[in-house]
């Protein structure tokens, strides 16, 4: 029965059936992951780099987490089937639909001339 609101492992409820509150809390692990990976690479980008740089590298790692906890409050676990379930460039869409990611890539082409 849809919205049922069922209660998950992390004692929050979520809207869907049993089943499909299982298979969403089967996939947030990997959701986490996935942004462990790509946090990661800022991470390992930000050590290299110089200042400029390296601050707007750290406000995308800021934004990056900032949507990791957006995504994560879902409480449909029909969100988690629909959008996570095959991982391909979801992390890096959600930073780049972001106005504030748009003004920190403007700003380094303006610095840099290079996209």
């Amino acid at each position: 029965m849809q919205g049922s609101g069922l209660r998950s492992d992390a004692g929050r409820n979520e809207s869907g059936t049993a089943s499909q509150i299982e298979w969403a809390e089967r996939i947030k692990p990997r959701v986490h992951a996935e942004f462990d990976r790509v946090a990661n690479a800022f991470h390992g980008a930000a050590r290299k780099q110089a200042e400029p740089d390296r601050s707007g590298t750290l406000a995308v790692i800021a934004i990056l987490e900032e949507k990791r906890v957006e995504v994560m409050a879902q409480d449909q676990a029909g969100y988690f089937i629909r959008e996570w379930q095959e991982l391909k460039d979801q992390v890096r869409k959600l930073i780049a639909a972001d106005s504030r990611y748009q003004t920190i890539k403007a700003d380094r082409v303006r610095q840099t001339g290079k996209p």
